[in-house]
């Protein structure tokens, strides 16, 4: 198939801000499931609220457009419930880290097969431009205008403490090895994160002196680098990104089905 049999055409020119890095997630999200080679009717696309959640009204296959925060509580009962189906919750950094920061911790302790795609540009976008869990200690936001004095969440170390089985990060500037990456999260049996950042050229491009979305994505590509790398050690600033962690552990639907056929023998 095309990717535009994988989209909701009648829903288009999408609302996005002119170089939102969403789009360019969306587009990886497709190409990812297109080389899985996953039946449509057999993904469900879970997402809360926020200008990430936009996205399960674009994309072409079974949507839930939830509540703020509780994209993983409505895919933890999809899963539940229809263990056999592939469940993708993209969402927000404050989507899923702010007001959805219990679900997500308890989601990765469970190890639930549902993966989570972190589409976090640094700000709430969609409501004004206010500090978001991963907006920087001194940068500038909407409500904070004379520069954010809280310390960010680092989105991998906390997946990792929480317990999920497949951590990894990413940004929208390294498309070839997003795809893969999403590829990975998506096969992989458990909880899995993915955070990518995503440029948001209208509120903290525009608050935090950006020139452009090229010179974010230009930012992206200077500031990060390979887990491990030399260059990490030579610049402890440098914000890595790969694939953190990998494991096999039990999962949950699995761990639930054995209970219930224990209950239904009377054990």
């Amino acid at each position: 198939m095309a990717v535009k049999d994988y989209i909701r055409e009648k829903f288009f020119p999408h609302i996005w801000c002119p170089g939102c890095g969403h789009g360019i997630i969306m587009g990886g999200l497709i190409r990812a499931i297109e080389t899985l080679q996953k039946e449509k009717n057999d993904i469900v696309i879970v997402s809360g609220i926020g200008c990430s959640s936009r996205i399960c009204g674009y994309l072409d296959f079974h949507t839930l457009h939830t509540i703020h925060g509780r994209a993983l509580a409505f895919a933890t009962g999809v899963k539940l419930s229809r263990p056999e189906l592939t469940v993708i919750a993209p969402m927000g950094d404050g989507d899923a880290f702010a007001i959805g920061g219990n679900h997500l911790i308890h989601a990765a302790r469970r190890n639930i097969d549902i993966t989570a795609i972190i589409m976090n540009n640094n700000i709430y976008g969609m409501t004004g431009g206010q500090y978001s869990p991963s907006t920087g200690y001194g940068e500038f936001a909407t409500t904070a205008p004379y520069s954010n004095i809280d310390h960010p969440f680092d989105f991998v170390n906390l997946a990792i403490g929480a317990g999920a089985s497949f951590v990894a990060r990413t940004t929208t500037y390294h498309v070839t090895s997003m795809i893969k990456i999403i590829e990975k999260a998506i096969m992989h049996h458990g909880f899995s994160v993915v955070e990518i950042m995503s440029q948001c050229p209208t509120y903290f491009g525009r608050k935090n002196k950006f020139a452009s979305a090229v010179e974010m994505l230009k930012y992206y590509r200077d500031h990060t680098t390979p887990i491990g790398s030399k260059d990490k050690k030579n610049n402890p600033d440098l914000i890595e990104r790969g694939i953190f962690i990998e494991k096999e552990m039990p999962e949950y639907c699995d761990e639930y089905d054995k209970i219930i056929k224990m209950a239904s023998k009377g054990e």
